[in-house]
C-alpha cells in the first residue's frame, strides 16, 4: 500500500510502498478516506517526540471505512464509517476504568505509537470503546478533524472550561484548534475574544462567532488589552498555540477565579514555562490541561453537529492529495495556514 514515510527526523518524507498492516488483536483495519494534517504531525516529523520509532508514517486525524475486524470487536462491522480519538485507551487500566481513556496508562496513539494515517490503510488496536460511528450525513473530510483538533477544543471548552452563556472566553491562537474553540464557545452563547498575530486568522475567527478580536504583539500588554475587552478579564482562557508567551498571557488575562486551559503543546525550551504563580494565589486561578477527548464523550458533540449548531466542515479550508499533504506538512512551520487541510486522495499519479 502507499504511505508517506520518513526514515530520519526532519529528513525526506516520501511516498513509498509499505506492507499492508496486520490486524491487531482486539482491533480493526481502516481504509483511510480522509486524514487531517495537524501541527502535532510536524512536531513528530521534526523529532520533538523522542519516543517515535523510525522509520515512521505520520497521521492521527483519520476517518474511514472498516475493512477488517478482529473477532473480539463487537458492535462494528466491515463497511462501517468511523473515526477514533487520537488517544486509544486500553480499556483495562485504572484511568480507562474511571472513564478517562484520553489519559490511559497504556495508550496507543496512531501516528505516534505506530504507523499513522498518511497511508491508504491503518491498523487500530483497542477498537472496543474507541471507535466512533459517523453520522450518515457527515463527510469523511468533516470527520477527519474530530479525532484531534475539534474534539480537543470541544473538551477544552465544554468539559474543562465549563463554558456557558454567561462566560467570557479568550482564545489565544487561531489555528485549527483555536478556531474550533471559538466556534464551540460562541455556539454556547459565550462572549469570545480571539487573539492572534495574523489578521486573516482573526477575520475567520469573527466569522465563527468571536465577539471581539485582538491583534497580538507578543507583549505583556496583550493580556491587559484582553482584560479590558472582557470587562475585567476572562472566565476561561485557552492557550490554543502553546508558547511561553501565550501561556503566560492567557493566565494573566483571567478574571478572578478564572480557568486557564492549556491545549497547545509546549515543547523544547517552552516545556517548563514560568507560571505567574502570584496570579494563581491572589485570584484563585485554576490551571487545567487537555489531552484529547475520550470516545464516550463524542455523542453530545456529534449531536450538536447533526443539529447544525457546530459545523466542523466549515473549518476545512483545503482538500489535498497525499503528495500535496506531504508538501504541506513539511512547510507547516513557515506556512501554517488557517483551518484544516485534509488529505482525501491517496492515489499517486
Amino acid at each position: 500500500m502507499r504511505a508517506a514515510l520518513y526514515e530520519q527526523h526532519g529528513g525526506p518524507l516520501e511516498i513509498v510502498e509499505v506492507p499492508y498492516p496486520e490486524l491487531p488483536t482486539g482491533g480493526v483495519i481502516l481504509e483511510v478516506q480522509a486524514n487531517g494534517i495537524c501541527r502535532s504531525d510536524w512536531h513528530a516529523w521534526m523529532g520533538h517526540d523522542p519516543s517515535i520509532a523510525l522509520p515512521h508514517v505520520p497521521g492521527h486525524e483519520m476517518a474511514g471505512t472498516i475493512v477488517a475486524t478482529d473477532t473480539d470487536v463487537e458492535g462494528f462491522d466491515v463497511g462501517d464509517r468511523v473515526t477514533v480519538p487520537f488517544v486509544l485507551g486500553c480499556g483495562a487500566c485504572r484511568e480507562c476504568s474511571s472513564g478517562n481513556r484520553q489519559i490511559c496508562d497504556n495508550q496507543y496513539q496512531p501516528g505516534f505509537s505506530g504507523f499513522g494515517a498518511f497511508a491508504e490503510f491503518i491498523a487500530l488496536p483497542y477498537a472496543a470503546g474507541n471507535l466512533v460511528r459517523l453520522p450518515e450525513d457527515m463527510t469523511f473530510e468533516a470527520a477527519a478533524g474530530l479525532g484531534c483538533r475539534f474534539s480537543t477544543a470541544y473538551r477544552a471548552v465544554v468539559d474543562q472550561g465549563e463554558v456557558n452563556e454567561d462566560s467570557r472566553v479568550a482564545v489565544w491562537g487561531c489555528g485549527g484548534v483555536g478556531l474550533s474553540a471559538v466556534m464551540i464557545a460562541s455556539s454556547l452563547g459565550a462572549r469570545v475574544v480571539a487573539v492572534d498575530i495574523d489578521g486573516t486568522a482573526l477575520e475567520i475567527a469573527s466569522e465563527f462567532g468571536a465577539s471581539e478580536i485582538h491583534l497580538a504583539r507578543n507583549s505583556p500588554g496583550d493580556a491587559e488589552q484582553v482584560r479590558e475587552l472582557l470587562d475585567g478579564g476572562a472566565d476561561v482562557s485557552i492557550d490554543a498555540l502553546g508558547s511561553t508567551q501565550t501561556a503566560a498571557s492567557s493566565c494573566l488575562s483571567l478574571a478572578k477565579r478564572g480557568r486557564h486551559i492549556q491545549v497547545g503543546l509546549m515543547i523544547g525550551e517552552a516545556a517548563d514555562p514560568v507560571v505567574p504563580m502570584w496570579k494563581l494565589h491572589a485570584d484563585e486561578i485554576t490551571l487545567r490541561g487537555v489531552h484529547g477527548m475520550q470516545a464516550s464523550q463524542y455523542p453530545p458533540m456529534l449531536s450538536m453537529i447533526s443539529q447544525g449548531i457546530l459545523s466542523p466542515e466549515d473549518l476545512v479550508t483545503r482538500t489535498v492529495t497525499l503528495q500535496e499533504g506531504v508538501e504541506h506538512l513539511v512547510s507547516m512551520d513557515s506556512f501554517p495556514g488557517n483551518g484544516f487541510v485534509v488529505i482525501n486522495d491517496f492515489t499517486v499519479s
